[in-house]
Parts: C-alpha cells; sequence; structure tokens
C-alpha cells in the first residue's frame, strides 16, 4: 500500500475513577469522550473580534441552515454563527469547555453544545435529528489533526451543502492548488475530488490566543464534486462511529481504490509515475496506460489534473 500523506493517529483519551481503571463517557451518536480534559498544546483560540466580524461576514450562511461548528473552544464564533443561521450544533471535546460553553450560552435556544471527537461524529445523524436535508460545517481546525478530519469531513459530503474551515496557511495552499504547482499533492486532488475549494480571507498570528507561529487562511468549500459518480451516495449507510479518519475506510469505493492510487502516484514527488506505479503495477502496464493518453514515460504526478489521474486509474485497471 502507498501512502504519500502520513495521517495523523489520534491518540485514544482516557480517564480514571477512583479504582484506577480507565472509564470514558459515551454519549449521544456512539462517541466515546474522556471525563475531564485540558486543552491540547498548541491549541490556538479566535482572539481578535474584528476578525471574528470579518470571518462571520465571510461566510454563506442562510437563515434555515443547520450549522455543525468544530471545536467551539471558548465560544468566539458560536454566537457571530446562531445570529445568522437557524440552529448551531457546537461540537467541543474538551468537557472543560464543553460545560464552561453550555453556561455561557444557555440563554440562547439555538444553540447546542455537543461533548463530542468530530472524528467519530456522525453527521448525518445529526442532521436527521434537526430535520437539515444538509449543514454547514465550520471550524478554526487544530493545524496537527487538518488532514483526518478533512477525511471525515468528506466522507459525509452529500449532507454537507458547504463549508469553510480556518487553517494553515499552507494547507490552504496545498487545498487549492492547482496541476503543475509545487503545492499540489495528494490532499489536492482528495479536497477537488469532493469540493470546489477557494482562499476566502488570510488570518494572521496576532488574531489567535495564543498566538500560533504560522499565519492562518480561512478556506471556502462548495460540496460540488467533479466525479459525481464516485462520490458517496446519499442512500448509503452512515459511517460507523468506530472507524477511524482514514480514506480507506471512510471514502465510498470507486473513490476509496482512486485515492489509494493517487497515493501511490504522489508517493515520492520527485519520481515519475513509472517509478512511483511500480510497486503496484509492472512498468510495461503503467507505460502503456500513459501511452493511452499521450503522455510521456517520464510524467509525474503534480503535473495531471484530477480528470487525468482519473482516467489513468481507469487505464491501468
Amino acid at each position: 500500500m502507498c501512502s504519500s500523506e502520513r495521517g495523523t493517529r489520534v491518540p485514544r483519551v482516557k480517564t480514571h475513577g477512583r479504582d484506577g481503571r480507565a472509564t470514558a463517557t459515551r454519549l449521544r451518536y456512539n462517541v466515546a469522550v474522556p471525563r475531564t480534559r485540558r486543552p491540547k498544546l498548541g491549541q490556538h483560540f479566535l482572539a481578535s473580534a474584528a476578525y471574528r466580524r470579518r470571518i462571520a461576514k465571510a461566510l454563506e450562511l442562510y437563515p434555515d441552515d443547520l450549522v455543525i461548528e468544530i471545536g467551539a473552544g471558548r465560544g468566539a464564533m458560536t454566537e457571530l454563527l446562531a445570529a445568522r443561521a437557524g440552529r448551531v450544533v457546537a461540537i467541543e471535546l474538551d468537557a472543560v469547555l464543553a460545560a464552561s460553553l453550555r453556561e455561557k450560552l444557555k440563554a440562547t435556544p439555538q444553540i447546542e453544545i455537543l461533548q463530542a471527537d468530530i472524528l467519530t461524529t456522525d453527521l448525518a445523524a445529526l442532521c436527521r435529528e434537526h430535520e437539515a436535508e444538509k449543514c454547514f460545517v465550520f471550524g478554526n481546525l487544530p493545524y496537527y489533526i487538518t488532514s483526518p478530519i478533512l477525511h471525515r469531513l468528506f466522507a459525509f459530503a452529500p449532507w454537507i451543502r458547504a463549508m469553510a474551515l480556518l487553517v494553515q496557511r499552507e494547507v490552504a495552499g496545498r487545498l487549492t492548488a492547482l496541476p503543475g504547482t509545487r503545492a499540489y499533492g495528494y490532499l489536492s486532488v482528495l479536497t477537488q475530488l469532493y469540493s470546489r475549494p477557494r482562499v476566502v480571507l488570510g488570518v494572521p498570528p496576532g488574531a489567535f490566543s495564543p498566538p500560533p507561529k504560522i499565519h492562518s487562511a480561512l478556506v471556502d468549500f462548495q460540496m460540488i464534486p467533479q466525479l459525481p459518480e464516485w462520490v458517496r451516495e446519499r442512500e448509503a449507510s452512515p459511517i460507523p462511529a468506530r472507524q477511524a479518519a482514514h480514506p480507506r475506510e471512510i471514502a465510498f469505493e470507486p473513490a476509496a481504490r482512486f485515492l489509494d492510487f493517487v497515493k501511490c502516484c504522489f508517493a515520492q514527488k520527485r519520481k515519475n509515475l513509472l517509478n512511483n506505479l511500480a510497486r503496484i503495477y509492472s512498468r510495461e502496464r503503467v507505460g502503456q496506460a500513459l501511452a493511452a493518453l499521450d503522455l510521456p514515460a517520464n510524467t509525474r504526478a503534480e503535473q495531471l489534473t484530477l480528470e487525468q489521474l482519473a482516467r489513468l486509474f481507469r487505464n491501468v485497471g
């Protein structure tokens, strides 16, 4: 199996009772979360009121939207989201922060605080519970776990109308990168398979507390797949919460096979497709597939559009 982008494994978090045994609290949607938990190191809260307003203004929200907020934290954006949408479900893994938010926002009935992990939350179930055909997803994503969260969200693409996510500026460049550019890679293809992403707004380190060492960017995702016949059908069964946020486990066939193929194509970016794909196909087979697309034998993955990669995938069988 090829892997050009290693997913971040989420550590299992345990709490301990008086007898010293590890325990966990099981909430709705089959989500296990700890009883108490401190914020992770590296967690940066959006502190600038000016940037909060700019971000809220940039979101394409409607009065009847169901908004799923990822990592509500201290609620910096939660009330601004609720002012423009019909309902907000603010997901926060940290038990202390979740409890504080419930107390802070208890007088705002259209806001629900859900103590849960987005990597195991069933967004389809949330939509059904709130009688929403689709939801809008907003989040200030932790830098160290952006890729697994994106995989998880794209698994529920048919249930999401659009997304707006704050990510590291470098990651935003990779999500929106075009073929032939240095930033173009597996994450670009994954994102553009399920959506049409664009950078909306740059956010400096000073807008956060504590300020990170890198810049961030707000990326808008219109959930319009480029290969709709490969994307998970709405009628398909919801993803079990116990599954990990990995494309092989959560993507709907044949997208899962295609994404594995793309990871092999980008396994070593300095190598051409003939060499990268030699791990799983004969060189003769790959050479014939490239020739059928009028591509030279020394073609690299970063030179191909998503559609060209899809045709190559079909050609090699």
